[in-house]
Formats: C-alpha cells, sequence, structure tokens
C-alpha cells in the first residue's frame, strides 16, 4: 500500500511544497491502526466463539451444565439429609433421652467448632463458586449432626446398660411385708405430734407392726449407720448411690454393720419401739439428693395396682404419728 503525500501552496515562491508529518503524527497515525486491527481482530474472535461452534468449547459447555446439574441436585439431596437429621435430633432429645433420664444435648454442644473451613479456596475463581460454596456449607453441617448424634447415641448406650443397676438400686418395696402389717399408723406430710401435740411435718411413713417383725432393705445399697441415733432410736441409714438413700428408726434390733453390702429384700433390722416412739411400729424415709420424698411413690414392684391404691389411701387417711 502506497503512502499519502501531501503539499501545500506557498505564497512566497508562489509554488506547492511537500509537506511531511513530524514524529508525533506518525507515532499516533501507527497507534490508531494498530488500536483498530486488535479492537477488529477481537471483534471477529467473538463473533467466531458464539457463532462458530467449535467443538472443544461445545463439549466444555456440555460438561459445565453436567457438573452444574450435579451440584443442584447434591443440594437438593444435602437439604433432605439435615431435615431428616434433625427429626433424629428433636426425637433425640425429647424422646430417648427423656425415657433414659438424661439432659438433653444443647444446639452448642451439637455443632461444636462448626465454622466454614477454608478448604474450597480453589473454588473462588469459579462462576458457580455461590453454589459450590453454601453446598460444601451443608455437607460441613451434616458432618457435624452425624458426629454429634453417633455420640449420643453411644451415651445412650451407657445409659441403658446402667438402668438396670440403676434400677436395682432406686427403693421399690416396702420395708415391711404386707403379711405383718397391722396397719398404715401415719403417712407423709403435716400431721401432729403424739408427744408435743403440735402440728409437724411427718417425713416418712409409719408401719404398726408387733415388735421382732422383719425390716427389709429396700433396694441395693451400703449400710451407713447402724447405730443409736437420738430420736430415732435404733437406725439404719442405707446409702444406695444415685443420690437415694433410705431410713429405718425405732427397730428392736439392727442385723447389719456399717459397710455391709445389702441386696434388695435383704431382712436388715427387726420392728421396735426404741427412741422417741409411741408404739411399736418401723419409721421409713426416703430421700433423693438430700431431700425428703414421699416414700408411698417407692413401691411399685412388690404391690399390685389394687394392693398400691389401697396403700396409697391408707397412708392418706392415717393420721396417727407414732414418732
Amino acid at each position: 500500500m502506497s503512502r499519502k503525500t501531501f503539499y501545500r501552496y506557498n505564497p512566497a515562491t508562489d509554488g506547492y511544497e511537500r509537506v511531511y508529518p513530524s514524529a508525533r503524527q506518525r507515532l499516533w497515525s501507527v497507534l490508531r491502526q494498530t488500536v483498530i486491527g486488535v479492537a477488529a481482530g477481537i471483534g471477529v474472535a467473538l463473533a467466531a466463539y458464539y457463532i462458530i461452534d467449535f467443538p472443544r468449547e461445545k463439549k466444555l459447555r456440555d460438561e459445565n451444565q453436567r457438573l452444574r446439574a450435579s451440584v443442584e441436585l447434591l443440594d437438593r439431596r444435602s437439604d433432605r439429609a439435615i431435615d431428616v437429621m434433625e427429626d433424629i435430633m428433636a426425637r433425640d432429645n425429647n424422646f430417648y433421652r427423656v425415657m433414659l433420664q438424661a439432659d438433653p444435648l444443647p444446639p452448642g454442644r451439637r455443632l461444636a467448632g462448626l465454622e466454614r473451613q477454608r478448604l474450597y479456596e480453589e473454588y473462588d475463581t469459579m462462576p458457580d463458586y455461590s453454589l459450590v460454596g453454601a453446598v460444601t456449607d451443608k455437607l460441613d453441617l451434616l458432618d457435624h449432626m452425624i458426629y454429634a448424634q453417633s455420640n449420643s447415641f453411644d451415651e445412650l448406650r451407657q445409659q441403658a446398660a446402667s438402668l438396670k443397676d440403676r434400677a436395682e438400686h432406686v427403693p421399690a418395696i416396702p420395708p415391711v411385708s404386707a403379711k405383718h402389717l397391722k396397719q398404715m399408723a401415719s403417712g407423709y406430710g403435716y400431721r401432729r405430734d403424739p408427744v408435743y401435740g403440735t402440728s409437724r411435718f411427718h417425713e416418712g411413713m409409719d408401719f404398726a407392726a408387733d415388735i421382732g417383725t422383719p425390716v427389709y432393705a429396700t433396694a441395693d445399697g451400703v449400710v451407713d449407720w447402724a447405730d443409736w441415733k437420738s430420736a430415732y432410736g435404733n437406725l439404719i441409714e442405707l446409702r444406695h448411690g444415685y443420690n437415694y438413700t433410705t431410713r429405718y428408726a425405732h427397730l428392736s434390733k439392727i442385723l447389719v454393720k456399717k459397710g455391709q453390702m445389702v441386696k434388695r429384700g435383704d431382712q436388715i433390722g427387726l420392728v421396735g419401739n426404741t427412741g422417741k416412739s409411741t408404739g411399736p411400729h418401723l419409721h421409713y424415709e426416703v430421700h433423693l439428693a438430700g431431700k425428703h420424698q414421699n416414700p408411698v411413690n417407692y413401691y411399685f414392684y412388690d404391690l399390685s395396682p389394687e394392693e398400691y391404691d389401697a396403700m396409697i389411701r391408707r397412708a392418706e387417711n392415717a393420721g396417727h404419728v407414732m414418732d
């Protein structure tokens, strides 16, 4: 391509003189042509990319669509799995742990240590990073939920294994056999003191029976006291574990020693009339975590429903305290 030549008229010489461009003008001309050429090339390349379907690009686009569809499917499956885990967690707290008398697991313990781990930094440059990031967050959550639930079930398995031992150490039978019982002298609650005549809270139950009537341990345990104790007279106190203790007072004879292990149903003493007592009877107490309990609630092993109901009625109607 030939370069254009420019002339201009010179009045002084009355002739035309050739005009030579400056270096700046020549540089600007070159830059302008270069920019135009590059822009044209980019335009042609883009047109070719979007109009002409090259096999390699088509394969990559198809593969990207399949990957996105797979990630979206994984996202929906993660949602369903989390819903199932939340239902299991709810049943764990509100049924399994209630049944086994275990404290619910707080959310902080279930999801302890859950935080967005930057293990996926390579995804940052991907166009679909937001979707991939959401799925990885859900999978992190699901991993923690499964781990916490697995630990919870391990704890409940241990709890279940200890239930038999616990059941054997919870007071569950009357301390005096029904065949030896003359009457329910007094139940639990406010009663009139037989000596001082004032109203006071009766912290146990009185079983009226002949002197020498057998007294039985109401649960497995160890003898914590087997001696005289002021108003209680001859007293046996059993420590059962699981925060339970029982007391057997006014005995005529103590048949066990401190530190001795006993089983539910073992004979530990004989009914008497020792200490602050107005007649032969056994004064029986149940304590849980240091607090007095109504003993009538702890006879569920040895009585039929009818006998249990009858004992409750007798305990409620009995108003004569014997100690």
